[in-house]
C-alpha cells in the first residue's frame, strides 16, 4: 500500500498580485521572517511574468480562481481593487482569512482596517476579511496613536509628499523616461534651458509630467476640491483611531522620488502637550523611530525599512499644536510588511 503524500509543514499561503512591486516585496518579507509558509501559491495580476523564486524554488504563475484560493489558509491581496472586490469576499465567506491590500474594503463598516501597532484589537475571529491601510497614512497613523494617547488627539492638517511608486510601476517607468529626456538634452552649465525643456514634457500615467515636478493631485477630484487619496487619509485616520469626529485636512502631492512617503503634519490636542513630551511618547511608540533634534528622516534614507521615522518636532502655531515630519517606506509599512504583521498576528492568537 502507497504511503500518503507527506504534505509540506507549515501553512498553504496564496498571493494574488505576486509579480506586481507590493506584491515582489511581500514575497522578500515572507522569505526574510519566520512565518511558516509550507505551500505558497502565487497568482498573477495580468502581468506577462510566468514565474517567481521564493526560498530557492521557482513557483508557477497562475490566474487566480476560488478553486485554487480555497486551499489556502491565508491569503493576501496586493493588486487592484478590482480583483479584490471580485476573489476577496467570497474567499473569506468559505473560511479562508484574506489580508487585502487595496483601498477596495478599508471603509466596510465590517471589514477591520488594521495597522497592528495601533489597534490589533478591531481583529475578530469571525471577521476573515481584513483591509491594510493606506501606504500614505500609515507613517502619519503611528505618530499620530502615540501623541492621541498621550494628549487627545483634536485635529489633523498634513501635506504628503508622496513617491511615484506609490502609482506602480508605469509611473516609475515614466519618471526616469522624462528625467532621461531633459538630462540627455541638457548639460548643467546651461540651466536657463531647463525651463522649455520641462514644460516639453508630456504626462502619460500621472496627470501632469512629475520629473523635476511637484504635482498637487493624487486620484481624482471631488466636488469639494479634495482629491481621491486626500479623501482617503482622513476618513482612514478617522478608522485607524477610531474616531470618526476627528478633524482632519490634507493635501497629498506627487513628488519625484522613488521609495517613501513624506508627511509634514500638524498636529493638534485637547490637553497641552510639550515637545520634550510628545518626543517621550514617540520615543516609546511601537513601530516608530524618533529622529534626534538635530537629525531627521528622507525618503531615500528610509528606504527598505519597516518603521514610520520622525523628525523636526517643534511647538506649531497654535495652542496645544505639535509640528512633525513623518517618513515610511511606502511599499513595506504602508503595504507589504503591515500585511505580514497582520498575519502575524492572526498566528499568534492561534486562528490560523
Amino acid at each position: 500500500m502507497p504511503r500518503p503524500k507527506k504534505k509540506a509543514p507549515g501553512l498553504c499561503v496564496g498571493v494574488v498580485g505576486a509579480s506586481g512591486m507590493v506584491g515582489r516585496e511581500l514575497l522578500a518579507v515572507l522569505e526574510k521572517s519566520r512565518f511558516p509558509v509550507g505551500d505558497l501559491k502565487v497568482f498573477s495580476s495580468g502581468r506577462g511574468v510566468k514565474s517567481l523564486l521564493f526560498r530557492g524554488r521557482r513557483l508557477p504563475l497562475s490566474a487566480p480562481s476560488l478553486s485554487a484560493l480555497r486551499g489556502c489558509r491565508l491569503a493576501f491581496f496586493v493588486s487592484s481593487d478590482e480583483v479584490s472586490r471580485r476573489w476577496a469576499p467570497a474567499l473569506a465567506a468559505a473560511g479562508v482569512w484574506v489580508i487585502d491590500d487595496s483601498s477596495a474594503f478599508r471603509l466596510d463598516p465590517r471589514v477591520p482596517l488594521i495597522i497592528p501597532e495601533i489597534n490589533a484589537a478591531a481583529l475578530r475571529p469571525h471577521r476573515r476579511l481584513i483591509a491594510g491601510p493606506n501606504c500614505t497614512m500609515s507613517g502619519l497613523g503611528l505618530a499620530a496613536a502615540a501623541l492621541d494617547r498621550t494628549a487627545g488627539l483634536k485635529e489633523v492638517r498634513a501635506a504628503s509628499y508622496q513617491a511615484v511608486s506609490g502609482a506602480g510601476q508605469a509611473a516609475l517607468r515614466e519618471l526616469l523616461f522624462q528625467a532621461r529626456s531633459v538630462t540627455g538634452r541638457l548639460r548643467a552649465e546651461r540651466a536657463d534651458r531647463f525651463a522649455p525643456a520641462l514644460r516639453s514634457l508630456r504626462a502619460g500615467v500621472l496627470p501632469r509630467a512629475i520629473a523635476f515636478n511637484a504635482v498637487p493631485q493624487v486620484g481624482g477630484f471631488a466636488a469639494d476640491g479634495y482629491s481621491g487619496e486626500e479623501l482617503k487619509v482622513a476618513a482612514e485616520l478617522r478608522k485607524v483611531l477610531g474616531a470618526p469626529r476627528l478633524s482632519v485636512s490634507v493635501t497629498a502631492v506627487r513628488v519625484p522620488t522613488l521609495r517613501g512617503h513624506a508627511l509634514a503634519a500638524w498636529l493638534g490636542f485637547k490637553r497641552p502637550l510639550s515637545v520634550a513630551r510628545a518626543r517621550a511618547a514617540l520615543k516609546n511608540a511601537p513601530g516608530v523611530v524618533m529622529m534626534s533634534p538635530s537629525d531627521y528622516p528622507t525618503p531615500a534614507g528610509c528606504a527598505g525599512r519597516t518603521e514610520a521615522f520622525v523628525g523636526r518636532l517643534r511647538r506649531g502655531a497654535r495652542a496645544n499644536e505639535i509640528a512633525l515630519w513623518v517618513v515610511s517606506d511606502n511599499l513595506l509599512k504602508g503595504a507589504a510588511s503591515n500585511s505580514l504583521q497582520i498575519a502575524q498576528e492572526l498566528l499568534r492568537r492561534g486562528w490560523l
